[in-house]
Formats: structure tokens, C-alpha cells, sequence
């Protein structure tokens, strides 16, 4: 399995418009973060894990060309804000093939709001074919890979996130039942938010996701939708346990499960 970090970084992403702080300025990539997003390969399939305002820009950068399916975690801009680019992958078949697009019934619903023109009749030639396709916080497959989702929560909004076997991928979560953290044992490689060193009322700062690496006892951890309030990448990695790592835009990890 191979994962791909498209985008580290929280909804207004780094560089924040305007914002002259050490971090905004660094000349490291690696203090670089557009908004969260990650591709995973397993078994010739190719899965998208939500799609942000900055899509376009990171499938061309890591030169994605085709999908088998998309994940959304939940309906924060951040995470949808991009679907509209995912038309060039329906374009790239013939005839054009609607992309198959996997959420909850409330991300549902928002889509449909917002990406409206997708949907109904008299569509407009040339906008995104979405194939929604609703889960729940039950198993499901897609393109023959068996994903379990994890819910957790956002302040009071519910967010899934996703286990694909030895892989954990979650986003956004501030707290998480026993229940669910019971899905998240035995991992190879978990991604978890760390928004910021300071407490924040919906996220994860870097102690919390810490402890709960601790908790799980993962192989390997991965720190993802990080603020410029953390600070420097090279100065934060420095602190963390030699298993646990800092996310950064255009990361390639693979995964040797087991």
C-alpha cells in the first residue's frame, strides 16, 4: 500500500493570506500546506480521501490521472471545496464516467446543495458526473477494498474517518468514543489531525494526538491539518518520538502491512 499526502494543512492552509509569521515565510517546502487530502494505492486501485479548494493543483503535482473512487470524511469546505475538479477524471473516459463518490448521508445531502448543477435533470454539458454512493459507520468495499469506517468527532459534528487494512486515516477529530477507538488497534500507519501545540475547541492539539498514539500503539504515526501555530516542521519534528512524524505536502509512504 502506498500513501500519498496531497495536502497537511488546516482550512485556511499555509501560507495564511496575509500572515508574515516564521512559519508563513520559512522557505522550507515542508512549512508549505495546502489543505488536507491523501491518495491511497492499494492493489492497483487508486482512492481518493476527500477533495478541498486546492484539488486541481495537487493532482496535477503529484500527477494523479485517473480514480477509482473518492472517500469524504465530512462537509467542511476544506474537504469538498475541490469536488468540482474531479469532472476532468469522468472527462478522461469514453463515454465520460461518472466518479464514484462515497459519504454519509449528511455529506450527502451537502453536496448535493452545493454541487447542484451536478445533479437534476437538464445538466449543463460539461459539468462533474458524481456516482454518490451513501455509507454508514458500517464495512463497505469499493473498488474490491474493504474500508471500515471510524466516526469521530468534530466539536459536535460527526466525521468519519477510515481504515483501510493496516492504514488509519482520520481528520478533524477532537474526541473519539472507546467504541471507535477499538477500530484503530493493530495499525501499521495511523494519520491523525494535530492542529496546533495549543488546546483548540474542535481539534486535536499536538499532546492529545500524542497521547492517543500512545494508546494505540501504532507502528508508525503521521500528523496531518496542521496550522502555522505549530511551527516550524523542522524544529517540531525534532520533539516527537522516533516513530511519530509530521505530514508534509507530497510525503510518499509505503506501507508494508504486518
Amino acid at each position: 500500500m502506498r500513501l500519498t499526502f496531497l495536502g497537511s494543512g488546516t482550512s485556511q492552509g499555509v501560507p495564511i493570506i496575509g500572515c508574515d509569521c516564521a512559519v508563513c515565510t520559512s522557505p522550507d517546502p515542508r512549512d508549505q500546506r495546502l489543505r488536507v487530502s491523501v491518495l491511497v494505492e492499494t492493489q492497483g486501485k487508486r482512492l481518493l480521501i476527500d477533495a478541498g479548494p486546492d484539488m486541481r493543483q495537487q493532482l496535477l503535482r503529484a500527477k494523479v490521472k485517473d480514480l477509482d473512487a473518492v472517500l469524504i470524511t465530512h462537509a467542511h469546505m476544506d474537504h469538498i471545496g475541490g469536488m468540482d475538479d474531479l469532472r476532468a477524471i469522468s472527462f478522461l473516459h469514453e463515454p465520460p464516467r461518472p466518479v464514484p463518490i462515497y459519504a454519509d448521508a449528511a455529506t450527502t445531502d451537502s453536496v448535493k446543495h452545493m454541487y447542484h448543477y451536478a445533479f437534476g435533470p437538464g445538466k449543463y454539458p460539461g459539468v462533474p458526473e458524481f456516482d454518490m454512493r451513501l455509507i454508514t459507520r458500517d464495512a463497505f468495499t469499493v473498488a474490491g477494498i474493504d474500508v471500515l469506517p471510524v466516526e469521530v468527532m468534530h466539536m459536535q459534528m460527526p466525521v468519519l474517518g477510515f481504515r483501510i487494512g493496516g492504514l488509519a486515516y482520520i481528520t478533524d477529530a477532537k474526541s473519539i468514543t472507546p467504541k471507535e477507538r477499538e477500530k484503530l488497534h493493530g495499525l501499521d500507519v495511523l494519520v491523525l489531525n494535530a492542529l496546533r501545540k495549543a488546546e483548540h475547541y474542535s481539534h486535536l492539539n499536538l499532546d492529545q494526538a500524542l497521547e492517543l498514539v500512545r494508546e494505540l500503539k501504532p507502528r508508525q504515526a503521521y500528523f496531518t491539518h496542521i496550522s502555522h501555530w505549530m511551527g516550524m516542521h523542522a524544529e517540531v519534528q525534532m520533539e516527537l518520538p522516533p516513530n511519530v512524524f509530521l505530514a508534509y505536502d507530497g510525503l510518499v509512504v509505503d506501507i508494508q502491512e504486518g
